[in-house]
């Protein structure tokens, strides 16, 4: 069980590697994707032990709070989740016209883009929610203002969190088929609502299904994409 973590990592990174070979066109977008999201592996130590305390390579989490683990798994998060929608709906992106870039309610782009931040930092510091809760609420509120700010996007937005859940969904029965006694040991079920579904934490799903709202349409929110 102590490299169940590293192995889990691995899996997703192994499916993300199949989707950059077979898919150039969606290379850019996965790398430069992964690698801004991979900075998320380093918030690990909000979440252990408070959320769960996995085993981890040479016991980094245990010991410091930061494992290698992290940040291959929100390195491959982030630039799956955000091609699911194009990759399985067969959809191209194109630059939108600078008049469309003007309109009013892009006024506010950058504060929109990056509301996930304070929203959770505020939350984190006024309020006594488990850190895993914070940002289920920061990355779900940072979905809906997207959807104020680019409307064009919300089939991406809406069907991008639902299959990002059905693929972490996938990816989280076949670790219990082969490990079913692991969130048990692992996650800090007291701490949290306790509801299972199948054998998964319900802030697992909540957390998917922000995660891939929020990610889907984050590289056409940044670079002003829009859906062809």
């Amino acid at each position: 069980m102590h490299y169940v973590w590293l192995v889990w990592s691995l899996f997703f990174l192994m499916f993300w590697l199949i989707l950059y070979l077979s898919k150039p066109l969606f290379r850019k977008e996965m790398m430069s994707i992964s690698l801004a999201t991979m900075l998320l592996g380093l918030t690990e130590p909000l979440f252990v032990p408070a959320y769960w305390n996995p085993p981890t390579l040479l016991n980094l989490a245990q010991r410091t709070g930061f494992d290698i683990e992290s940040l291959i798994f929100t390195f491959a998060i982030g630039g799956t989740s955000s091609i699911l929608y194009r990759f399985i709906y067969k959809k191209n992106v194109s630059k939108m016209d600078t008049s469309e870039m003007k309109h009013g309610r892009h006024k506010f782009h950058i504060y929109i883009l990056t509301s996930p931040i304070p929203i959770f930092l505020l939350l984190a510091v006024f309020t006594n929610l488990n850190h895993i809760y914070c940002g289920v609420i920061s990355m779900f509120a940072g979905a809906l203002l997207t959807l104020y700010c680019r409307p064009d996007l919300k089939w991406k937005i809406w069907v991008g969190g639902l299959l990002f859940l059905v693929y972490y969904f996938i990816f989280f029965v076949s670790l219990l088929a082969v490990f079913p006694d692991y969130v048990v040991h692992v996650w800090n079920l007291k701490a949290l609502t306790g509801i299972l579904f199948l054998g998964i934490p319900l802030e697992e799903l909540l957390f998917a299904f922000s995660f891939g709202m929020l990610w889907s349409s984050l590289y056409e929110h940044i670079l002003w994409y829009k859906i062809k």
